[in-house]
């Protein structure tokens, strides 16, 4: 932090030459004295970060020349200094905008070189705090989260922009790996609520029976083992965002609860009689089809259209066109950052493979791979050989087994079937087939079963 620029406004010369010397033994402040207010409020152009007032001055009181100060920058703090020990007279400054209230005596230097100490510490941490949100804003720009320059990224750059604007709740759909709580984030960081709490909550982590009282809170002895009172997820998210993760994994059962804190907007702790209001913004988040799960009964249909407001579709990375290797180009820049690297660049042919890899994983799975091939390079390239991909998934297309043609094309076919919804128009025109070539398939496998 830069040097503490201090302001002593005293008419007693050698009281103040004494204060001034003391304060200067410490290089890391600026001291300027005055001898009157007039000269004091005449260099504010110096910008103090402190300002030490006499309270008898021979042109201005104190108590109006607090109110001037005031009235140029309120968040500069004052500390009064008075040969009057006077309780009421303390408290009135204190209550029109003083610091502190120090009485002049044998130990008035170092009170006020203790005082300033405290200030001087409650600067820095609020130097770190406006710091870390500017790199917390920084961190969640939407170029520096959401990598990529394909028209599907676009159409989401598109909607996070209209999410921000406003308090619509917000529905984010996607494959897992796809980066649901990255845009969740990015809509939350880039509000008029990014000072305030993001609460996310992931529904998929936490036991049914535990569920309410993450949500809801309750009172110390509301059931056994409830030893204090714990403030639940959605009062702790007031005035920001509550983001609830996997929101199609939560129990039927509890859908109708969670039903009406939404639309009462406020919540009643286990073993509480009170109801608590709540303003928070509410973005969901859910891998799964949430219509289909309404049409399965897994899902209350009422909570549905109550949640859906503003929905963001996530495409695979699969289907997001070079972006692939923007995310991989970011991903190495982060890698070297954080490990302290020489510069690595991508061959060709590490792209070209990258490219033909369908990613099951997403880009979280991108991110593995490109951090692993980071390690294996020589230290200047990646090349084809090391990127590794995982076998994890059945439905990869990284072929192991030895198969013919026509069977590898017919399990290619029944696989977008499946992501599809058993559309067969939609698989030809995503294929580049005919719908005859699928629907002579399925007839096939149909008079095979049989």
């Amino acid at each position: 932090m830069k040097a503490l620029n201090i302001f002593i406004v005293e008419d007693d010369v050698f009281f103040g030459q004494t204060l001034k010397y003391h304060l200067s033994l410490n290089p890391e402040y600026n001291v300027h004295l005055f001898e009157n207010g007039k000269d004091c409020l005449s260099n504010f152009h110096l910008k103090p970060d402190i300002i030490c007032l006499d309270f008898g001055l021979p042109d201005i009181a104190g108590d109006v020349l607090l109110k001037k100060i005031k009235e140029i920058n309120n968040k500069i703090p004052v500390i009064i200094i008075s040969g009057q020990e006077d309780v009421e007279v303390a408290i009135n400054f204190l209550k029109i905008g003083a610091h502190d209230y120090i009485v002049k005596n044998n130990h008035t230097k170092d009170l006020l070189w203790n005082a300033i100490i405290k200030l001087r510490d409650n600067m820095n941490l609020i130097h770190e705090v406006e710091e870390l949100k500017e790199k917390l804003e920084e961190k969640f720009s939407f170029e520096n989260t959401i990598i990529g320059q394909s028209e599907a990224i676009k159409s989401i750059y598109t909607k996070i922009n209209k999410a921000i604007n406003n308090t619509i709740n917000v529905s984010i759909t996607g494959e897992t790996g796809t980066g649901k709580d990255v845009v969740a984030k990015a809509i939350h960081y880039n509000s008029d609520r990014k000072n305030k709490p993001f609460i996310a909550v992931n529904m998929a982590a936490i036991p049914k029976d535990l569920i309410e009282s993450e949500f809801f809170g309750h009172e110390k002895g509301a059931f056994t083992g409830a030893d204090s009172k714990k403030i639940g997820k959605f009062e702790q998210a007031n005035g920001g965002t509550i983001f609830l993760d996997e929101i199609a994994e939560l129990d039927y059962n509890l859908q109708s609860k969670l039903l009406r804190v939404i639309q009462e907007r406020e919540v009643v702790s286990i073993g509480g009689k009170s109801p608590v209001k709540f303003n928070a913004r509410l973005i969901i988040a859910t891998h799964k089809d949430l219509v289909e799960e309404v049409k399965n009964k897994n899902f209350r249909e009422d909570l549905y259209f109550r949640i859906i407001g503003l929905p963001i579709q996530i495409p695979p990375l699969r289907e997001r066109e070079n972006d692939i290797l923007l995310l991989s180009k970011h991903f190495i820049e982060i890698f070297i950052k954080e490990n302290k690297l020489k510069p690595i660049s991508i061959s060709s042919s590490a792209k070209s493979k990258l490219l033909k890899y369908p990613f099951p994983g997403n880009i979280r799975e991108l991110k593995s791979v490109i951090d692993l091939a980071c390690v294996m390079c020589d230290g200047k390239t990646i090349n084809d050989d090391d990127i590794t991909f995982s076998n994890l998934n059945s439905d990869n297309f990284y072929f192991t087994e030895e198969k013919s043609l026509k069977e590898y094309t017919h399990e290619i076919i029944l696989h977008h079937l499946k992501k599809n919804n058993n559309d067969v128009v939609k698989t030809a025109q995503k294929l580049d087939i005919g719908k005859s070539t699928i629907y002579n398939l399925l007839n096939t496998l149909n008079s095979d079963s049989k």
